[in-house]
């Protein structure tokens, strides 16, 4: 082929690709943004448009950013929340075999295993009457703003599988979070932090980076894994002798040639690459400021409990030394991202998983976590961040009223896995407090009123943000997906 026809024909395929897929696909994506069949994060990433870059929802919404906390491996539900006196009646004795015969466990010998009742001791709280063990005093005092949840199920009794469910809507690899869902569908507000930001204490979650994906959408909406000292995120800061000039001509290079294989291929992917770039060269200075807490009012810190010191409590699956410090000083951080505007942040703590100790074990996660998570409810309230604010307490499953008696393991003080019927909390963002919804039987077992599948959690978190569950969708190997599946309900009760 001639040079010349082959420029000509270069330029045409150019042509038709900018203007018959890009105009095209614009035209198309504003009218159907319209008619409000699709968000505008579902009608392409344009050249030089920020991903992250802040949308409208279906319609208003009562929440603009989330704080999940993640209290991963399950902690016990009737040591904390659901008390069973019938239990402690019957601590010692056998289940029918009716009950267990269909039933799987994780590690219980269900031929010998026996109820289990709680040493635990319950109180009702606030006007609500609300009722938390003594492991939970000041969660206890915040009790009129909480939301507890006492009937959630899922059909997922191993860890990773549950948190995927829990994280992503279902136990499969390679799906979106809630955040990267809220990230696509709202954008980020912030624009010198990401919109989706992680903060680890403990053990490491067994899920590990898969509970912040971003799965087959675009890697902009993956979550950041955050530090809550040293340098916030690895490899940030520029090495020594590179000056701020030198690298901002260095990003300027990579952006051209970016920009350019973009308008070649419009693959979105490159656009987030683009905005990678830039969103880190503007953190390299709001990142540290963000995690620097020498202008926090002592009295916040004092009341978040910073500088407190882990209990001498032997705790084996806590995570190691520090982990009082190190969790409180992450609940501050939430705070501090949501007032910088980012939309999602994830505290997450492992290991609750208590299968033996559990009277020290949980005591020791509880006394790590009741202050700081109480203070974060207290001081977004006070700020009047907690309107617009969704704090989401949970774990992938609960704990078994039965005692764990694996072989080998002569002692019978801890619980297995349970996941058909297990408690989370919620407060701020539309969430009405001071209710509990949901109930178990009189042993914890099963749910007795008002079930509530993990579809249905993520429909009603998606509606206080403002969208219709089965509308926010992506188009993905022939399909459209979305974060509840082919399933979920908006719970109206818990909703203001």
């Amino acid at each position: 082929m001639h040079p010349v026809e082959h420029q000509i024909l270069q330029t045409r395929r150019e042509f038709l690709t900018t203007s018959a897929n890009g105009i095209g696909a614009l035209a198309l994506g504003a009218m159907l943004t319209q008619e409000g069949l699709i968000t505008p994060a579902t009608a392409g990433i344009t050249p030089g448009m920020d991903p992250l870059a802040p949308r409208a929802p279906h319609f208003p919404a009562r929440a603009k950013n989330c704080i999940f906390i993640f209290m991963e491996g399950a902690p016990s539900q009737m040591d904390l929340f659901d008390p069973k006196p019938k239990l402690n009646e019957l601590h010692g004795q056998p289940l029918p075999e009716s009950m267990t015969k269909n039933v799987r466990f994780a590690f219980i010998k269900k031929e010998t295993a026996r109820l289990m009742g709680s040493p635990r001791k319950f109180a009702r709280h606030g006007q609500s009457g609300m009722d938390f063990s003594d492991l939970l005093p000041h969660m206890a005092k915040t009790a009129d703003d909480w939301l507890m949840i006492r009937s959630l199920h899922t059909d997922q009794f191993n860890h990773h599988p549950g948190q995927l469910v829990l994280h992503t809507g279902r136990a499969q690899f390679g799906l979106p979070t809630v955040g990267s869902w809220l990230n696509y569908g709202l954008g980020s507000s912030s624009s010198n932090l990401p919109g989706y930001v992680v903060l680890s204490a403990g053990r490491g979650t067994s899920g590990g980076a898969s509970l912040w994906q971003s799965g087959f959408l675009p890697s902009s909406y993956a979550g950041v894994l955050f530090r809550n000292q040293g340098e916030p995120v690895l490899n940030l800061k520029n090495p020594p002798g590179l000056p701020m000039t030198l690298q901002r001509r260095g990003l300027d290079t990579l952006m051209e040639l970016n920009q350019s294989r973009f308008d070649q291929f419009r693959d979105p992917e490159i656009a987030s690459r683009i905005a990678a770039y830039e969103l880190a060269f503007r953190m390299q200075s709001a990142a540290p400021e963000l995690i620097d807490l020498k202008d926090e009012d002592p009295k916040t810190l004092e009341m978040y409990g910073v500088n407190r010191e882990d209990p001498p409590i032997k705790a084996q699956r806590a995570g190691g030394p520090g982990q009082y410090k190190a969790f409180a000083t992450n609940c501050l951080l939430a705070r501090r991202m949501v007032e910088r505007g980012v939309r999602f942040v994830s505290i997450m703590h492992a290991s609750w998983d208590h299968h033996s100790n559990l009277d020290n074990e949980l005591s020791y996660n509880a006394g790590m976590a009741d202050q700081p998570i109480a203070s974060l409810l207290k001081d977004l309230k006070q700020r009047g961040l907690l309107e617009d604010t969704m704090i989401v307490w949970g774990s992938e499953f609960g704990r078994t009223p039965l005692g764990e008696n694996r072989n080998g393991r002569s002692d019978v003080s801890g619980r297995d896995h349970h996941p058909f019927a297990f408690t989370m909390l919620m407060a701020g963002g539309g969430i009405k407090g001071g209710q509990i919804y949901g109930e178990t039987d009189e042993i914890g077992w099963s749910i007795v009123r008002d079930p509530v599948d993990m579809h249905d959690f993520h429909a009603t978190l998606l509606n206080q943000f403002g969208f219709d569950h089965l509308r926010l969708t992506h188009r993905f190997q022939g399909r459209d997906f979305r974060l509840t599946d082919v399933a979920g309900r908006v719970i109206k009760e818990w909703i203001t």
